[in-house]
């Protein structure tokens, strides 16, 4: 109504004008504006937002699952045909030769071996037979040591228990060892298994793992794999004293050796038929040799043991012939798949070639060289356009402390002892590592990374159907991955279902290719495959944690 009649009497609409229309313009523009920081908030996070090609993602999966996936017959030639593979041995060599031509073949360029040392000797094992002969016979399920020497035919002897356990028990068993097979360890207690012995990641589990941790007790993994690489505590304390097991080893071996001792035997891990064991001295050259050192299957052990505590003779039979190689040098496999813009950095994946001896290194770590051999295939295959290089890097010497991927990044990024960086330091985007099993990937660990988040969930979306839904700020150690973390680069390992890797499978005679599951392998591959692409395209490098102390200067503060 007043607008209406205002109409008829231009000087009151005019003083209308004068004081009522900025009355009713204030709101206005308050809304406008809010409309505007609205407009530019919602731009702002599209910029922000982490892109991906869904039909890359369909892409990939076409590839990677059923007939077209060649994973396993990766891993049959790993295992099967050219394992096991330990560090330095012609049976590694020959692993890496084979390697080196199925990536020709596949197109990748670049493909090479990387020298990395001096490493030691090299060691083989050709023959082994074991058995118990009186005071009835029985075969004994076990294998040779690494780098323990072989008997020179058929020997036989009387067990003798002997629990050394520091240099102080030296004295009690002088004199007493000469041509007896020792048993160093008292017998250990078979538990029934009443919990599975695979399992895969609940949806509580992988909650509780996205959980922060509890800042004072730092910040270890926690899912169960089930053994000492979660837990960062008792790793810190495992390498304060490994210096003191080292001294401690080399002096048992001299006085084993010096007493004239015939053959050491240890009780594997685990039970039911698995044994578990590494070696039982490094490839050191200028370390003195053990004597002929097997590990048995821990009811095979202990039967000998309690046939000694009840004053039972024991006589065993053994015929092992190992090979020592020269010392020399190690090295690692590489090969990529040059980007579109060689200045545009290098994206890399990768795990550890090398094994234990025991089985034929399947799911430690056949699964995981395969997977990145195969997500390289994938990639190549598909002709997928990306700005940076690709590379898959393939390490020995992880079982020996990660020399061979620690070797590769001192020589191309950096020493964490200065933290010096190389040129190629600036240019590289990113690791992604597999280890933990033939278990299908459920995640990622982001490695107290926090700016990866919402790049790792743009990602992990179109592969929530396979079950890859966890992310965690936690870190995870003892493999590959950390020896790019040491010298601030950013390098992932991923979050996988652990089945019976701890159980059955680690370290173990039943490390074998039977117990690789191809549809957890095609997934893993998929998965590798698309966060290489997505690292490979994406147009700013992967996010970085500050740089770390060198560790000259962490040792300093640590004394302090």
């Amino acid at each position: 109504m007043q607008m209406r009649n205002s109409n008829r009497n231009p000087q009151l609409n005019g003083a209308r004008s004068r004081v009522t229309v900025p009355l009713m313009r204030k709101p206005m523009v308050g809304i406008v504006l809010a409309l505007g920081i609205c407009v530019r908030i919602q731009a702002y996070a599209q910029e922000r937002r982490e892109p991906v090609d869904l039909s890359v993602a369909h892409r990939i999966r076409t590839e990677a699952f059923g007939r077209n996936s060649q994973v396993m017959d990766i891993a049959f030639n790993l295992t099967d045909v050219h394992g096991p593979r330990l560090t330095g041995s012609p049976a590694t060599k020959r692993a890496a030769e084979w390697t080196m031509r199925q990536m020709k073949h596949w197109g990748l360029a670049g493909v090479k071996t990387e020298s990395w040392g001096p490493f030691g000797r090299g060691w083989s094992c050709s023959r082994f037979m074991a058995a118990i002969k009186t005071p009835e016979f029985q075969p004994l399920t076990g294998f040779a040591l690494p780098w323990s020497p072989g008997t020179h035919g058929e020997v036989m002897g009387d067990a003798i228990m002997a629990e050394i356990a520091s240099a102080d028990d030296f004295d009690r068993f002088k004199g007493k060892l000469r041509h007896k097979i020792v048993l160093l360890a008292a017998p250990r207690a078979i538990e029934l298994p009443l919990e599975p012995l695979a399992i895969r990641l609940t949806d509580a589990q992988l909650q509780a793992e996205a959980e922060a941790p509890d800042p004072v007790t730092g910040n270890p993994a926690g899912l169960p794999i089930g053994f000492i690489r979660n837990r960062a505590d008792a790793a810190r304390a495992g390498a304060r004293d490994a210096s003191g097991r080292r001294r401690f080893r080399a002096e048992l071996n001299q006085f084993l050796k010096d007493e004239g001792v015939l053959l050491v035997l240890t009780a594997g891990r685990g039970a039911g038929g698995v044994v578990m064991g590494q070696g039982n001295y490094l490839a050191d050259p200028d370390a003195e040799l053990p004597p002929p050192s097997v590990v048995v299957a821990p009811e095979h052990y202990n039967r000998i043991a309690r046939l000694l505590e009840k004053k039972v003779p024991v006589t065993l039979e053994f015929d092992i012939k190992t090979e020592f190689s020269e010392p020399g040098d190690s090295f690692n496999i590489l090969g990529e798949i040059p980007g579109a813009e060689p200045d545009a950095g290098v994206v890399m994946v990768g795990g550890h070639f090398d094994s234990w001896t025991g089985g034929t290194g399947a799911t430690d770590n056949a699964a995981g060289a395969a997977v990145a051999l195969e997500a390289m295939r994938i990639l190549k295959t598909l002709d997928l356009k990306m700005r940076r290089t690709v590379r898959v890097g393939l390490w020995t010497g992880e079982e020996e402390n990660l020399l061979g991927s620690a070797a590769y990044v001192k020589e191309h990024f950096a020493d964490p002892a200065d933290m010096k960086t190389k040129p190629e330091w600036e240019k590289f985007a990113g690791y992604f590592n597999l280890d933990n099993g033939t278990g299908k990937i459920r995640g990622v660990y982001m490695q107290d990374n926090d700016e990866m988040r919402p790049i790792f969930e743009a990602w992990m979306a179109p592969f929530r159907d396979l079950d890859v839904t966890a992310l965690t700020i936690r870190n995870t150690g003892s493999t590959d991955h950390i020896s790019f973390d040491a010298v601030g680069l950013p390098a992932f390992q991923f979050i996988q279902d652990p089945l019976d890797y701890s159980t059955r499978t680690h370290h173990s005679n039943m490390d074998l290719y039977d117990e690789l599951q191809a549809n957890d392998l095609e997934q893993a591959s998929a998965v590798m495959a698309w966060f290489a692409y997505n690292a490979a395209t994406r147009t700013e490098m992967l996010p970085r944690k500050p740089m770390p102390k060198p560790k000259v200067e962490q040792q300093g503060e640590d004394k302090n």
